[in-house]
């Protein structure tokens, strides 16, 4: 973990207060990027204040979710890499019958993003890890939508802030899930390159996407991901039973009470999933 000073430790728990405050009661902040020396190591310090605020109000982080997986959008930015944040067990939830009803306690502006959902048997630490030796760690597989909100005005924001304000995560939902055995995975690994995806809303064709747009695979970002958090956080990998939400497969749309969006794949065997907005 990088160094910490005594300043920026002070820095950051200032900022994570005020951004808890800010998600705990539904405000607008302005993006701590507007403040001198506010960076993307500074934004992790956040967000582990804010995970370490969570679990002391009971609430166990259980994943990660991933932001910027997509390589024209990483040179755009300059980044190196992905970046991520932690989701907890009051923000993830498992739909029934492939279809689900969610509510978001305080919305500020929130977008739903199609999302290729792991769950993991095994932790993700490698450095050169490819989409085979990826899905040889993932227990399940399935097809969810992210819910973001983003608290801070005109959706304007660099990375290190969206990381500090808990990646933008409010919620996700997760569709059936698919069992990732040893014999599917080189037929996993053809297919999540290539499927199709088509997002609706109510019957409204609003996006097409595909597996290529996270990362050239969900997979490879998925050993991406890995790779990224052992180098930063070599204490905290991405461990046995973390789930992993792997990037959005179209652009994230605005969305508010009383949609009902839909997500259907072709060239992957995963159900549809269907989520109405509370």
């Amino acid at each position: 973990m990088p160094f910490m000073s005594s300043m920026s430790t002070n820095t950051a728990d200032t900022i994570a207060r005020e951004l808890l405050s800010a998600y705990e009661g539904g405000r607008m902040v302005d993006a701590p990027s507007s403040r001198p020396g506010f960076n993307l190591d500074l934004a992790y310090e956040v967000e582990a204040k804010l995970k370490q605020a969570r679990e002391a109000a009971g609430h166990k982080a259980v994943g990660r979710k991933v932001g910027y997986a997509n390589k024209a959008m990483l040179r755009a930015l300059k980044l190196e890499t992905l970046v991520w944040a932690h989701m907890y067990d009051d923000t993830v939830h498992y739909a029934q019958n492939n279809s689900a009803s969610l509510a978001i306690p305080k919305p500020r502006s929130l977008k739903i993003e199609p999302e290729i959902i792991f769950g993991l048997k095994d932790p993700i630490t490698a450095q050169d890890l490819d989409a085979v030796g990826a899905l040889a760690a993932t227990d399940w597989i399935a097809l969810g939508f992210e819910i973001i909100d983003c608290p801070y005005p005109d959706w304007k924001f660099q990375p290190s802030d969206l990381v500090a304000s808990f990646g933008f995560h409010a919620a996700l939902v997760i569709g059936e899930k698919q069992k990732v055995r040893s014999e599917l995975i080189p037929k996993l690994v053809e297919e999540l390159p290539k499927f199709k995806l088509r997002m609706l809303k109510g019957r409204e064709l609003v996006e097409e996407g595909s597996g290529k747009n996270s990362l050239k695979s969900p997979a490879l970002c998925l050993a991406e991901l890995g790779a990224a958090i052992a180098r930063r956080f070599p204490a905290d990998p991405l461990s046995e039973g973390e789930i992993v939400s792997s990037g959005t497969l179209t652009a994230g749309h605005l969305t508010a009470a009383g949609d009902i969006w839909t997500a259907e794949v072709e060239g992957i065997s995963l159900p549809p999933i269907t989520l109405r907005v509370m």
